[in-house]
């Protein structure tokens, strides 16, 4: 098959198996790069672990640390030869092929994360091969959830809370800016999306965990969450999301008590605006994200994820010293983001931006390039003409 992007709307239906392999090689090797994560983590959970964040923790602690990981994720394998599998699957047969390739212990779970059957078969794997774990990354991106007990089906949704909100966004099809207005949310959108992106499912995990006494002493657990500027603030932290997110802070307090117990902590890590697949959907954020990506590349201090996952392991989690916290006990890894000399010139660009000025102020060719990588497309070295394999599996 030969396999090349096809966009609707803000996804890519296709992917491409040596431009993923590609795309987690090239990460393993930055990690490989920088100073060893001297008491690091050994043995590791990864909810959420075939994309973006997820996968990057999952990197940065095989490679960075020599851990024995475990992923767990939801992707789709190829279908007939006729219809690529998912990024997230490609993305893990690479990372188990190198991984192994080192001798490192990598297992993975293609199944539904919310639900108690995915719970019980990575809690037995994990009993059987590892015994406790050291660290749980909890970095789920769904749009729906069906609860567990339940069985009711909550579905998020990105609205602001009390009245609409207006602004300006980018229709990359077309690179026009654009108005936007997204209207309220219902108490019952905002219950749902809480559902979803919220800590209860987090919180149902570590409790799992717990109950098979597969929590070892001094266990740390992070899930993630983004702040971000005012202008994003209406759709995003007092938005749906927001409160989704302010569910996952005080989840991760609670948690933080009971991992006291056993010499641990749990923490909320905030991370910085970066491409992603779900960050895509949501409009007003990616019309910040190219210019924010224009200034901090400007100024020197953009991060893609490895960069910002291994910044956040090797200077925030295991330094050997207390973790910086911000008032609220929350890791603020967006630290560079949030600078007042960035803030500052992004807001000015916001101000100016319109369709004749954004390709020369805002970065939207490197936008949609980390888009495209998402994907396996774009990368230097593979030939896109040549017909490849689609079916590619892992263990």
């Amino acid at each position: 098959m030969i396999i090349q992007p096809k966009i609707r709307g803000f996804i890519c239906t296709t992917a491409h198996p040596i431009g993923c392999d590609a795309n987690v090689r090239q990460q393993i090797e930055y990690v490989k790069k920088q100073s060893p994560i001297l008491n690091g983590p050994k043995k590791v959970l990864v909810i959420g672990a075939s994309t973006g964040y997820g996968l990057a923790s999952r990197i940065v602690a095989a490679f960075g640390t020599k851990a024995a990981t475990v992923g767990v994720f939801f992707e789709r394998p190829c279908e007939n030869n006729k219809r690529t599998a998912t990024a997230g699957w490609y993305n893990t047969a690479a990372f188990e092929k190198y991984a192994k390739a080192e001798g490192l212990y990598a297992r993975s779970f293609n199944e539904d994360a919310f639900s108690d059957e995915a719970k019980r078969k990575v809690i037995e794997a994990v009993k059987k091969d590892l015994g406790p774990v050291d660290l749980i990354i909890y970095s789920l991106a769904s749009p729906r959830r069906t609860h567990p007990k339940t069985a009711q089906v909550a579905k998020s949704v990105l609205r602001p809370i009390g009245i609409p909100y207006t602004n300006k966004s980018i229709d990359f099809e077309t690179n026009e800016v654009i108005e936007v207005t997204l209207p309220t949310a219902t108490q019952e959108e905002i219950t749902q999306t809480v559902s979803v992106m919220g800590g209860e499912d987090w919180e149902m995990w570590m409790d799992a965990l717990e109950q098979s006494n597969l929590l070892a002493d001094g266990a740390m657990s992070i899930a993630y969450s983004y702040i971000g500027p005012e202008i994003t603030n209406a759709v995003y932290r007092r938005g749906t999301i927001g409160a989704a997110k302010g569910h996952l802070e005080q989840t991760a307090k609670k948690l933080d008590e009971c991992l006291k117990q056993k010499k641990g902590r749990a923490f909320v890590s905030v991370n910085k605006a970066l491409v992603t697949q779900s960050s895509s959907a949501i409009p007003f954020i990616p019309l910040y994200f190219v210019l924010l990506m224009k200034v901090m590349k400007q100024k020197g201090v953009h991060e893609n994820c490895i960069e910002q996952i291994y910044r956040l392991f090797s200077k925030r989690l295991y330094t050997g010293n207390p973790i910086s916290l911000d008032p609220e006990g929350r890791i603020r890894i967006d630290d560079f983001e949030m600078r007042q000399d960035i803030q500052a010139e992004v807001m000015q660009l916001w101000e100016k931006v319109n369709s004749q000025n954004v390709k020369d102020i805002a970065d939207v060719q490197g936008y949609e390039e980390d888009f495209l990588k998402l994907f396996g497309f774009g990368f230097p070295g593979v030939n896109y003409n040549e017909d490849v394999n689609p079916d590619v599996n892992f263990s």
